[in-house]
């Protein structure tokens, strides 16, 4: 049977495996990735790289830093990290783009750090945006960052592969981030959860780049770990485009020259004609209509025309961010509301993807026509995005965004709401004050199907697991239940404190939660078993979301399954996790008519390690068998204990 492309890829980039032995989904392997970029948080890796006991960069060329998260901040405190960082790279040689130069992903992507058949990481969630130029690109964390840093090299358990195959066209204003808020609509059940997604047919040719970077992007909001565009005529012509500019530029030695591009063309890159994939998913490009997704949740997701209707209105709009403030979406915008005004009491505010960015949708005339319109225009960066600087949503306002996430309190503040749009939706609303659009659209039903592949059979013979030296056997305590599907990290761990670097231990514990349920520190007690719905963790990749559970003295969560990127940080930070649908299951039931975001069920439960169990009173539980990999991390108190251990 034929691999398929991610597949291919992760063979390229694996370390130590056997030549004679293809990579498969399930295999775990060592991996070198062509390229790891870390941002603001790269202040908080570089304490894990010296606490490993590393002295130099293993690789100085691997790691890209890009600081585009707090970038106007300008607090004394926020100037130093970004200098130490500064200073960091320049002791290193390492590639360093300072704040107001743009976001990271666009970076990576405009300066040639991505090229189509390679593994490109970063310690962010929405590093799926490389697989629009034909490469895996996936998250890591922060440990794992430090730990490539130190060893170039990383582990990842090469997931199940699904082929979305898309027909046909998009119809005039129809673009690509309705293409993804439509997927995400039509399989909000965790279809594709923990997934890589790898995108086909004669559809594709018909989507520009600017256009699959967004898809590619949101993918991570789909549930997946990689989206994946194929190499195309398309993908070539436009890394010529930027091989060419990079060398006008006058760059000494450009990371994407005119010969790579032709052993790339040469190559054949792409899956096998037979390569198996977990599921088969077809989707009609031509039966898309704009799309609206909220309030405050990704997956609840409306055809235009219906919100429309609703009359919404707005305090705020924003077209910003790694999904939605390139070129294209600078233009569409500027056309929308050239010659017009923004609404009275509306805010909108822009900012592009990089200063390059920036400079070309000015040179098109967007950019005036977005300012001339009334819209605020803010430095090449995150921003609002992530809640921080200027124009965040204040307590009781509405707001309409082009960005990838709407999570209650992501913005501003909980006590608002938001809704994520295309960028002319987006500027249209901006116009009206109101959620609309610039044109009339009928609703229509988006055509799509899906097949899945017959689950391989159990290689479970019932036996026991063995439990390495210092491994808990048993874990007993009490269940405390948080009746939530879709978890986020902005839930779990706000905005306001993830880019503090200053905080201990026992003051992260103070906030974990806050921003899901204010009242959770009153409720939970160390000591119990946390329990939690399904997709538990999805969103940011930020890693204060597990360790400040962990802080708090919680000895693990249990959920009906979890954001693979989230299972990473936890067992990476030496934090174990447990997926058990049956239990969440049972407790959703049982507990149908509590009222609450926390909940303590006053039930005891015993989690047998050895027996892959969960006894609670007469009930049994089983879960999935914690492997010696996980055990390994969680005995060294985690990854980068576990570095030391092995290379000292």
């Amino acid at each position: 049977m034929g691999r398929t492309f991610v597949e291919k890829i992760t063979q390229r980039f694996a370390v130590g495996w056997p030549a004679d032995r293809e990579v498969r989904s399930g295999d775990v392997v060592r991996i070198r990735p062509f390229h790891v970029m870390t941002h603001d948080n790269t202040g908080a890796v570089i304490p894990k790289f010296r606490s490993i006991g590393a002295r130099r960069i293993h690789d100085p060329d691997q790691p890209v830093f890009v600081l585009d998260h707090d970038i106007q901040n300008e607090s004394p405190e926020n100037l130093a990290k970004y200098e130490a960082i500064r200073n960091f790279a320049e002791e290193h040689g390492i590639a360093f783009y300072p704040a107001k130069q743009g976001i990271g992903h666009q970076i990576m992507a405009e300066e040639g750090f991505v090229h189509p058949g390679t593994f490109v990481v970063a310690s962010d969630s929405h590093s799926n945006l490389y697989g629009a130029l034909a490469a895996v690109g996936t998250p890591v964390v922060r440990t794992d960052a430090a730990a490539i840093w130190a060893t170039g090299e990383t582990w990842w358990e090469v997931p199940p592969v699904a082929l979305v195959t898309l027909r046909g066209r998009l119809r005039e204003g129809v673009v690509g981030k309705d293409v993804i808020l439509s997927l995400i609509g039509a399989f909000r059940g965790d279809e594709v959860l923990n997934h890589a997604i790898e995108f086909a047919g004669e559809g594709v040719s018909t989507l520009s780049i600017d256009q699959r970077l967004t898809i590619a992007n949101m993918t991570t909001e789909w549930g997946a770990l990689a989206g994946v565009f194929p190499f195309d005529d398309l993908l070539e012509t436009w890394l010529r485009a930027r091989a060419a500019a990079l060398a006008t530029r006058g760059d000494a030695n450009p990371r994407l020259r005119a010969e790579t591009i032709d052993a790339l063309a040469a190559d054949g890159l792409g899956a096998d004609p037979d390569a198996f994939y977990a599921k088969r998913i077809t989707f009609d490009l031509g039966s898309v209509i704009p799309h609206v997704a909220g309030p405050n949740e990704v997956k609840r997701v409306h055809p235009l025309p219906e919100i429309a209707k609703r009359g919404i209105r707005v305090n705020k709009a924003y077209l910003l961010s790694c999904v939605n403030s390139r070129v294209e979406d600078l233009v569409q915008a500027g056309r929308v509301v050239k010659g017009k005004r923004v609404a009275d009491g509306v805010e909108f505010y822009v900012a592009a993807a990089s200063a390059t960015v920036e400079e070309e949708a000015k040179r098109l005339g967007a950019w005036d026509d977005l300012l001339a319109a009334g819209a605020k225009a803010l430095p090449p960066g995150c921003g609002p995005c992530i809640g921080l600087g200027q124009g965040t949503l204040e307590a009781g306002e509405v707001g309409i965004s082009a960005t990838n996430r709407n999570f209650r309190g992501r913005m501003g503040s909980r006590e608002s709401e938001c809704y994520l749009a295309s960028p002319a939706v987006v500027a249209a609303s901006a116009l009206a004050g109101r959620i609309t659009g610039p044109e009339e659209f009928e609703s229509r039903a988006v055509v799509t199907d899906i097949t899945v592949a017959p689950p391989k059979p159990s290689q479970d013979g019932g036996e026991e697991t063995e439990i390495l030296p210092g491994f808990p056997a048993t874990v007993e305590g009490e269940l405390l239940y948080l009746p939530c599907d879709n978890m986020n990290t902005d839930g779990i761990y706000g905005k306001d404190v993830t880019y503090r670097d200053d905080l201990g231990p026992d003051e992260m514990a103070e906030h974990v939660f806050r921003n899901y349920d204010p009242e959770f520190r009153s409720v939970a007690r160390p000591g119990d078993l946390l329990v939690g719905g399904r997709n538990f963790g999805s969103g940011s990749s930020r890693e204060q979301a597990a360790t400040a559970i962990k802080f708090f003295g919680i000895p693990m969560v249990i959920a009906g399954s979890f954001s693979q990127t989230y299972k990473r940080n936890a067992f990476n930070n030496g934090f174990p996790l447990l997926e058990c649908a049956p239990l969440v299951d049972f407790l959703a039931e049982d507990l149908s008519r509590e009222d609450g975001l926390t909940l303590r069920t006053g039930r005891h439960a015993v989690v047998d390690f050895r027996a892959a169990v969960i006894r609670v009173g007469e009930r049994v539980f089983p879960f999935p068998r914690l492997g010696e990999v996980p055990q390994r991390l969680v005995v060294a108190g985690g990854a980068e204990a576990l570095v030391r251990e092995t290379s000292a």
